[in-house]
């Protein structure tokens, strides 16, 4: 171990049914030092913070701590040995105490009996270390999101820990809650306390963080000073772009683009909760825009939102100019919209029913009569549509858990095209699917395009967005950076929105 570390994780492997989710990781914390841990989904951030809390079992690779070969075989026992991590979704018991909370695991005794007096005392001397002052003894519940990770930190440290672990801690507090929780996160450090900090907020780490450790695709890229690195070299190493060379070649999207009609979609000032702070944008008949940012920009909430399933809390929506303002996906669907959503096989398919009954889920009320499916229309559309996508399948009957991931993709594009939407977003639609299905599915959404449907396509593949989308609209931290048309669509650009919430080339989005 080099001298002077107090956590040193080195050549890390890690496999799940034989694919590599960790490849010759590392990853290295000073005493007293706030380190970034960053990367987009499937990095290997959370499968890295699990070999080291003893949730998983690493194949290969040495752990040292504080000098000292490190392996424990659960959570609790790395809590004990001096690591506690803080979970993005706090992981304590609402409807105890704010006492019990702090002191689980380690209560008080006096003979025989729970010492109430001692651990209130300590639960108040815990809190008061960062300046909170509160009634311990009311129940956790009662206080706000930023309270509570107050309360998981002073029960880390009455573990006497040595590193904390913070997993997306400010995802849900606000300004005036992450000022208090980055004062708390100092005077760890002053105390001697290591943290290491998981966020995708740029600026967050660069105003809290010493270090940083970047991952992509199970490998450490980058390790540094975070005085070292700026923004925009952060985020190509996060994406594996190389700047001197982002500017993206031909994919199948590129073919017979043509001129965009009439606005279908627009959004102004949309905001809900914290992950949608201020989006704008718009989307035409016969135009693919593309929603490009980092993980945590706001892409997929706000199509959630544009589709109904959660609710804006403040902003406008208009469809062929009228207003629109969904409570529930039906009326969006109504509306003339159709979502395929991230996670194909989670909200996806429905992968004990065929190909045909899942083709016809969003569909049933239009071929039904008295809660009766029509066999003969089902039939009739499902054939139409495995014959227009090319899905490879023996048939409508087959369940379409036995198709490729490319095929299970088609068919959810056939669930919204069969009620001929006037808009289709695609979250991540190529995600998970071979080269090859990855190639029929872009020029299937062009040729849709073509044809005059508005399309809206999110993407984590950077060139997916350049090379596919006739506008993009970059998002950052929830808010509508940037936006990119025609020969103004390039990796740079793209990038430096990202980077910097804005592109130095173009102007920023000010609808």
């Amino acid at each position: 171990m080099a001298e002077g570390l107090l956590l040193s994780m080195r050549g890390i492997e890690k496999r799940f049914a034989g694919i590599p989710a960790l490849s010759s990781a590392s990853l290295e914390i000073a005493p007293g030092e706030v380190h970034a841990l960053i990367g987009q989904n499937g990095a290997g951030k959370s499968t890295m913070i699990k070999v080291l809390t003893g949730y998983h079992r690493r194949d290969g690779g040495e752990v040292l701590f504080a000098g000292q070969p490190f392996e424990v075989g659960s959570p609790h026992q790395a809590q004990a040995s001096g690591i506690s991590t803080i979970y993005q979704e706090i992981n304590l018991v609402p409807f105890r105490s704010v006492t019990e909370n702090i002191c689980l695991g380690r209560e008080a005794r006096r003979f025989g009996l729970l010492d109430w007096d001692s651990m209130h005392a300590e639960a108040e001397r815990l809190l008061q270390t960062f300046g909170i002052d509160l009634d311990v003894r009311r129940p956790l519940m009662d206080f706000n999101t930023a309270t509570q990770q107050m309360v998981a930190i002073a029960r880390a440290i009455g573990f006497a820990a040595r590193l904390v672990i913070m997993d997306e801690p400010t995802s849900s507090l606000d300004e005036g809650e992450v000022a208090m929780l980055f004062k708390v996160i100092r005077k760890l450090k002053a105390g001697g306390v290591s943290v290491i900090f998981v966020s995708h907020k740029l600026d967050e780490l660069y105003e809290v963080c010493d270090r940083v450790t970047i991952m992509r695709d199970g490998k450490t890229v980058r390790s540094a000073a975070i005085s070292e690195i700026d923004k925009l070299d952060l985020v190509s190493a996060m994406l594996g772009r190389d700047i001197s060379k982002a500017q993206g070649h031909a994919t199948a999207f590129t073919e017979g683009r043509r001129e965009a009609g009439a606005t279908v979609l627009s959004a102004s000032s949309l905001a809900a909760r914290q992950a949608v702070q201020d989006v704008s944008f718009d989307v035409a008949r016969g135009e693919i825009v593309g929603f490009a940012g980092l993980l945590g920009a706001g892409r997929t909430e706000t199509a959630r939102l544009i589709f109904g399933v959660d609710r804006a809390r403040s902003g406008t929506m208009k469809i062929d100019g009228e207003t629109f303002a969904p409570q529930k996906p039906k009326e969006a669907i109504r509306a003339g919209l159709g979502f395929v959503t991230e996670d194909r096989k989670l909200e996806g398919i429905v992968p004990e029913l065929s190909v045909a009954e899942n083709m016809t889920l969003a569909l049933l009320p239009r071929i039904s009569r008295n809660g009766v499916v029509s066999e003969a229309r089902q039939r009739e559309l499902v054939e139409r549509f495995i014959r227009q996508l090319g899905i490879k399948c023996s048939g409508p009957n087959q369940r379409i858990r036995e198709l490729s991931g490319g095929n299970q993709q088609k068919v959810l594009l056939a669930r919204w095209l069969a009620t001929n939407p006037k808009l289709l977003i695609l979250d991540e639609p190529t995600r998970g699917i071979d080269v090859g299905a990855k190639g029929e599915i872009q020029r299937l959404i062009r040729e849709l395009a073509d044809q005059g449907l508005a399309v809206l396509m999110i993407s984590s593949e950077l060139e997916e967005v350049v090379e596919g989308a006739d506008r993009v609209f970059v998002l950052r931290e929830g808010r509508t950076v940037a936006e990119l048309e025609g020969e103004a669509i390039t990796e740079d650009r793209v990038l430096q929105a990202m980077a910097h919430g804005h592109s130095t080339q173009t102007e920023e989005v000010g609808m």
